[in-house]
């Protein structure tokens, strides 16, 4: 299968590039590299010894997005691209709503252009505040304490929202 990885040069994305790629698929990273460096694909084909393709861009990009998943004939999405500061989020909201949820509904877009039904999302623990049992379940009431969890929280809504109405989008 042919996966985009949102934020693959990331670490938990550059992993998650590494296990797919021993796993038989075909790994497409997109990366702004602000939270990450250029040379872990790099490494990545050191380690695999396969070349791994990798466009620098903005989730924000909804057009670079659209080309760049046609082009490379994306089947699958899984989503790590965002902020992820707990106290950044809390000096600069703005910026954690525009990326990380503005990021996702443009990605969404240019699924739905493409039509591309699979998406892996990567939330965050932190939707769920002080947590009032252990260990922490999908049942458990989601009551964020921070700006970052409220944009992963908002991804999730608008997430259950899009498969909901579009019967084509697979949740996962």
């Amino acid at each position: 299968m042919k996966i985009l990885i949102t934020g693959g040069a990331g670490y938990i994305g550059s992993h998650t590039s590494t296990v797919l790629h021993d796993a038989g698929h075909e790994i497409f990273i997109y990366d702004n590299l602000i939270n990450s460096n250029k040379e872990v694909i790099s490494q990545l084909q050191k380690i695999t010894g396969a070349k791994f393709n990798f466009k620098e861009g903005d989730i924000r990009d909804t057009n670079l997005l659209t080309k760049e998943i046609k082009k490379n004939r994306i089947e699958a999405v899984i989503h790590f691209a965002g902020l992820k500061a707990i106290g950044e989020s809390m000096e600069k909201p703005l910026d954690y709503f525009d990326v990380n949820v503005g990021g996702t509904i443009s990605l969404l877009r240019a699924m739905y252009a493409n039509n591309v039904n699979y998406l892996v999302f990567s939330s965050s623990a932190t939707v769920y505040g002080q947590p009032n049992y252990l260990p922490i379940d999908e049942k458990h009431l989601k009551v964020t304490t921070n700006t970052y969890g409220q944009t992963k929280l908002q991804v999730e809504n608008i997430l259950e929202g899009v498969c909901k109405r579009n019967k084509s989008l697979k949740k996962i």
